[in-house]
């Protein structure tokens, strides 16, 4: 809750008069408390687990022609009633676990100094402060995810996700409940670092979520502006990882690809993007035509 009862009282203690998004927060949390401000996380999560993934339904109902040579996985096809089943399931762990911990973990945000006061961060300490926790969860995330992918991690907890051999973008969230606890460690440590504003904090959990579905989607689009980002994974990248599947050891890396680059594990994936380029140039050399080019491509060769 705002230490200020009027908008005077706020100007006068910052010196200055508050700009429109200071106006507009200070109207919305003057008489909200910090900890009903932090649980709107739950909210987010449910809008952006139920909402961002109907994008790729929409695609694949209205515009299913123009997107299916973008589907890195053709061959598999998910009924409307297995995708809602998936959603549930989600839902299911949504209010019995990640709900919960949303409502029980706030004394974490205190501690670690997320704040809720006046002024608002700028854009740029916004930004720079996403860089840090996208960076460090995505380094701990990769050790964490390898972890998972030795005997005991993944019988025990990991393979509950890996039922989607071809990832679907409901699926992003899908996982044992030991798995979405255990992960909850390398999304928070990066604010725990460099503790920022509650906005902030919304939009990492936000973002890191979409990224999530994005990366599960089982869509390659071209269109997608993840792709200008340098070292980004994205579908492609994280669809072979499902597609090994198993006891994988390929592209663990969870948003970037620096990680597997430097200790080896994308090695399986770079050597099928090799030989899939040599047979479309091979193909193509002997006047091969592209339809044939492109069922052979989507062949999805296995190397783990």
């Amino acid at each position: 809750m705002l230490p200020y009862k009027t908008i005077q009282e706020a100007e006068a203690a910052l010196g200055r008069a508050l700009t429109a998004a200071e106006t507009v927060w200070f109207n919305y949390t003057a008489d909200k408390s910090d900890y009903f401000l932090y649980c709107h996380n739950i909210l987010f999560l449910f809008l952006i687990f139920s909402c961002v993934p109907l994008y790729y339904l929409f695609l694949e109902f209205f515009f299913r022609n123009s997107v299916q040579s973008y589907k890195i996985q053709p061959k598999v096809k998910l009924s409307f009633s297995d995708k809602f089943n998936c959603y549930k399931s989600v839902m299911r762990m949504f209010i019995l676990v990640v709900g919960p911990l949303q409502l029980v973990s706030y004394p974490s945000i205190k501690m670690i100094g997320i704040r809720t006061s006046l002024p608002l961060p700028s854009i740029w300490e916004i930004l720079a402060q996403l860089g840090v926790y996208f960076i460090v969860e995505d380094y701990l995330n990769y050790w964490i995810h390898r972890f998972l992918h030795c005997k005991w991690g993944y019988e025990k907890i990991h393979k509950v996700h890996h039922e989607y051999t071809a990832p679907i973008s409901f699926a992003a969230p899908y996982a044992h409940w030991a798995e979405i606890l255990i992960l909850g460690i390398p999304s928070f440590l990066g604010p725990a670092i460099v503790p920022g504003h509650m906005i902030t904090f919304w939009l990492w959990i936000g973002l890191r979520q979409i990224e999530a579905i994005e990366t599960h989607s089982g869509y390659d689009l071209p269109w997608t502006p993840t792709k200008y980002i340098p070292f980004y994974g994205g579908a492609d990248y994280h669809d072979y990882h499902h597609y090994v599947g198993g006891m994988s050891q390929s592209n663990f890396a969870s948003v970037f690809t620096y990680c597997d680059y430097i200790y080896g594990t994308d090695k399986g994936y770079r050597y099928q993007k090799k030989v899939l380029q040599q047979l479309q140039e091979g193909l193509k050399a002997n006047g091969g035509s592209n339809g044939v080019v492109d069922d052979i491509l989507k062949q999805n060769i296995k190397v783990e």
